[in-house]
């Protein structure tokens, strides 16, 4: 084993990577702040701060400490450290966010759109609602000139290609918007990657991070809202299959009202429960029906039976922890409850537990991805050639 001592770059690079995450942990910090959270000495600090204001990725606010002894000067990132990109595509419209390194979004902008827009006015609706985040961003956090972004995070209520991140089409879709390009839409406002998935997964992940699971390996998010969809969580990670198409469940067999064998999405058009013309459930008629059911509802019953047939199903596959049930109507307590209760006589049981992380989770865990990547791509800006880094890990 060698025993080369570390370089004195690497040694740097170290330093400026701890005072880059204490500034996007608190906002503002003195060098001598900076030292106790780090356990770096006050010298080092003192040169690594020096460092990374020279390189503009650090700067002096003007302020200065109060209080007993020697006023320090306060510390932040740079606003030009740049901006991530975060975006939602749902029936109901396209949110996008500017979010910089600190996890504030710094700009917003949301344009709604009508049922069943198609492709061409969910893009119009993309780079419109983009470039007005762009705009009120300007050169302050852009990356390479204003309005631009060094990544982009998407979440889509579509099934996504992983290859591409086009989203794809599927039978009886309810929100199909044809074969919607998200990378190609965002090319001319984002620099870097374009991270493409589905609402669920990044629900699913908003729940592990802040929500019903925080912290599990191993669960299954149940979406229950217009549309149907599954999220499966194995060892930390969303599994999206070889395609992207992972936890479609839509069309799995289960019981249907009558007791005979159906896709699940059937279930909702043989209990009148289907918006007219679409595929999409009519979540206000069914959270009125589940309200005013009494105990013992045949609709409560026949709902609970064909989404226990699927948790059957994927709990068998998937061997989870949890399954968490979410969407507009998953979270109901007499949906909940029943799901419990059937869940009790399954082969392979997994307690069932209500979503959490508010409404807009899919929005929330894109959020949290944009930050981390963004993050890192600062913090990369620092880091010292591969080379010397294997030299340590020797």
């Amino acid at each position: 084993m060698s025993s080369a001592k570390p370089s004195l770059d690497l040694l740097r690079s170290l330093t400026e990577e701890h005072v880059l995450r204490a500034l996007m942990d608190r906002r503002r910090l003195t060098r001598a702040e900076i030292a106790a959270l780090t356990g770096i000495s006050k010298p080092t600090i003192s040169e690594g701060v020096r460092r990374l204001v020279e390189a503009g990725l650090v700067l002096d606010t003007g302020e200065r400490s109060s209080g007993r002894g020697r006023a320090g000067s306060y510390y932040a990132l740079a606003p030009d450290c740049g901006a991530a990109l975060v975006v939602s595509i749902t029936p109901h419209g396209v949110v996008a966010e500017a979010v910089d390194p600190l996890g504030a979004v710094v700009a917003a902008a949301e344009i709604a759109l009508v049922r069943d827009a198609g492709a061409g006015a969910v893009g119009l609706a993309l780079t419109e609602a983009v470039a007005e985040v762009g705009a009120r961003v300007g050169a302050e956090v852009g990356a390479s000139g204003a309005g631009r972004f060094g990544l982009a995070v998407v979440s889509a209520a579509d099934p996504v290609d992983r290859r591409t991140g086009r989203l794809v089409h599927l039978p009886d879709a309810p929100f199909l918007v044809g074969d919607l390009d998200a990378p190609a839409l965002l090319a001319g406002a984002v620099d870097g990657p374009v991270l493409v998935d589905n609402d669920v997964n990044w629900a699913a992940r908003a729940e592990r991070a802040s929500g019903a699971v925080v912290g599990s390996s191993d669960f299954v998010y149940l979406y229950l809202d217009e549309g149907l969809g599954c999220a499966v969580v194995s060892d930390g990670e969303v599994r999206r299959g070889h395609a992207g198409l992972a936890g479609e469940v839509a069309h799995l067999l289960t019981e249907g009202p009558d007791g005979r064998a159906v896709r699940l999405t059937e279930v909702f058009a043989q209990l009148g429960l289907r918006r007219p013309g679409s595929t999409a459930i009519d979540v206000g008629l069914l959270r009125r029906r589940v309200a005013d059911a009494p105990d013992g509802d045949a609709t409560i019953a026949a709902l609970g039976a064909a989404i226990s047939g699927v948790l059957d199903a994927v709990t068998a596959l998937a061997d989870p922890e949890v399954v968490v049930v979410g969407g507009a109507w998953g979270r109901d307590d007499a949906l909940v409850g029943e799901l419990r209760r059937r869940s009790a006589d399954l082969p392979r049981r997994a307690p069932v537990v209500a979503a959490l992380a508010g409404d807009r989770p899919q929005l929330s865990g894109a959020r949290a991805a944009a930050l981390y990547q963004l993050r890192e791509s600062v913090v990369a800006a620092v880091r010292a050639p591969a080379g010397d880094q294997d030299r340590e890990r020797e």
